[in-house]
Parts: C-alpha cells; sequence; structure tokens
C-alpha cells in the first residue's frame, strides 16, 4: 500500500487506516487477527475512542479495551502502529472538553488500552461550553507530559478549528471528519481547505456512507451518486466501494479513509488490491451527480 508522511517530519502511515468503532463485543484472538491484517495490509494508522463500543453489552470503553488485550498479548504490534484514540464525549452531557473531564478521560483510555502514550489524541467532537484557550492549555499539556505525540481534532468545523489553533502551541495535525461520495461537505465546508494550509491530515470516517451506498433508498441525491459510481465501477471491472475509497483518496489534503469492515478477507484485499483511477472528469461527474449538475 502507497504511504503519505502522518506530518511533514513523518512518520508514514498507509493510505488506508483501521477503524475500531466496530471492533467491540468479540474475543481477542478475533481482535488480533483482525489488527494483525490490518498492519499486514498497510493499514498502519488504528484509530479508535473511548465512546467506542458504548452501543454494545460491554459498554463505553470496551473497544478500547480489547484493543489493550490485543496489545498485551503481541508486544511486537504497538511498535508496528500509529495509535490513534479519541475524547470529549460524555453519554448524557453529551459533551465534556473541561480540563479534568478531558484529563481523567484520557487518563482511562491509556489504562484500557495498556500504554503510557499514544501516537494520536483527538478531542472526539467539540464542547460548546469550554472555552478554545482553556482546551489548547489542555491539549498542548498532553503533549508536553508525553501523553500523546499529536494533537487532532474531530468533527469540528473549520471556524472552530481555527479558534482552538490560534491558542495551541502544537499543531493541529489532523480532522477526523465524515467524508463520502453521499457526504461531500468537507469540499464546500473549508475542512479540506484548512488542511492543505495547514499541512494537516483529514482522516474521513464513514467513508462508504455507512452502506447507504449499496441500499436502494435514500434521496435521489443518494440515487444519481449511486449510478454513477455503479456506472464507474462496471466500466473498471471493480466495485463500488474501491470507487468510493479512490474518489477520497484523490482529495487534496490528504485524505485517509478509515476502513470499519469485520472481514478479514476484506481487510487483506484492500491492501492487497489497488485502488482503481479514476480521471479527473470521472472524479467530476461523481461531485455533479452529488449536486445535482454540472460545474459552474
Amino acid at each position: 500500500m502507497d504511504t503519505l508522511p502522518l506530518t511533514p517530519n513523518g512518520p508514514d502511515i498507509g493510505r488506508l487506516a483501521y477503524g475500531c468503532w466496530r471492533f467491540a463485543a468479540t474475543d481477542v484472538d478475533k481482535a488480533h487477527e483482525k489488527i494483525v491484517t490490518a498492519l499486514d495490509a498497510g493499514m498502519t494508522l488504528i484509530d479508535t475512542a473511548d465512546i467506542y463500543g458504548a452501543d454494545t453489552d460491554e459498554g463505553f470503553g470496551s473497544a478500547e479495551a480489547l484493543l489493550g488485550e490485543v496489545l498485551e498479548a503481541d508486544s511486537g504490534l504497538r511498535g508496528r502502529m500509529i495509535l490513534a484514540t479519541k475524547g470529549g464525549i460524555w453519554l448524557g452531557a453529551p459533551y465534556d472538553s473541561s480540563r479534568d473531564y478531558l484529563t481523567a478521560a484520557f487518563d482511562r483510555s491509556l489504562e484500557r488500552l495498556k500504554v503510557d502514550q499514544v501516537d494520536l489524541y483527538q478531542l472526539h467532537r467539540p464542547d460548546l461550553l469550554t472555552p478554545m484557550a482553556e482546551l489548547a492549555e489542555t491539549l498542548d499539556g498532553f503533549v508536553a507530559s508525553g501523553k500523546t505525540r499529536y494533537i487532532g481534532v474531530s468533527n469540528f468545523r473549520a471556524d472552530q478549528i481555527r479558534a482552538l489553533a490560534a491558542h495551541m502551541k502544537a499543531p493541529i495535525i489532523s480532522v477526523q471528519n465524515e467524508f463520502s461520495v453521499l457526504c461531500q461537505d468537507p469540499i464546500e465546508d473549508g475542512v479540506l481547505s484548512w488542511c492543505e494550509e495547514n499541512s494537516a491530515l483529514f482522516m474521513a470516517w464513514s467513508p462508504l456512507s455507512g452502506g447507504r451506498l449499496f441500499s436502494h433508498g435514500g434521496t435521489a441525491t443518494d440515487a444519481s451518486v449511486r449510478e454513477t459510481v455503479g456506472r464507474l465501477a462496471k466500466q473498471k471491472e471493480t466495485d463500488e466501494a474501491s470507487i468510493a475509497l479512490s474518489f477520497l483518496s484523490m482529495c487534496p489534503g490528504p485524505v485517509i479513509p478509515i476502513i470499519g469492515t469485520q472481514n478479514v478477507e476484506r481487510i487483506a484485499a484492500l491492501g492487497r488490491e489497488p485502488l482503481p483511477t479514476l480521471t479527473r472528469r470521472e472524479w467530476y461527474d461523481i461531485v455533479e451527480a452529488y449536486r445535482g449538475g454540472p460545474m459552474p
């Protein structure tokens, strides 16, 4: 798999990342197989969050805990990955980025993951009650203390990223927002442009539209995009998922799709088979299908 630098000075990561949103509710051996397969496929950035698993019987923190068991069982894995986690969502609050809560939440994440440091810590969602200056001080403290090497944000608007960055000492190196052929907001809302301006990585969650790409319902826009993606897949003798991932990977930013499949064979195939190449015209066909008309 092709690689690119996580920051302008490295380290390198694969062009696809592996996400642990649906990683909970399985045993350690199966979880280990998924992580090893993802790393072998070149998905060297492993993304999780403290809230992942909250919708399972195991509950809040269970995805981190399972990944921690995998890392404990196979000590060589930690050195092969860029480990990323997120915090700031408190069920019922709904968000809390205050210094005391976020510090305690991060410490609990490290304990569950059974590590002293993650490579990337991202604020999961903006807390509208925590001043950006306070949040910046907290996040800078995480870097200074060695708990994380890098800081990022998730589900932030461009203006919110700028407001936080204005108070940060450490750079914001990543933004993790929804982006797919059926959710092209980052192209228009300024977030991709912010990433280009600041040499930050864009990490796309739900890059396959949460399954909507393969359904038959939804809006007229969904149907138009699905038709276009399906036509391109047929022309290139590939599948719709590969076309959708290629669309994202071509975007400046750069954009890293986060793959969440629990199918080991699919994980391996994504690393083994190069994504199809879209022409400029074909890429814009998908944009125009989403917008409902030709570019101006």
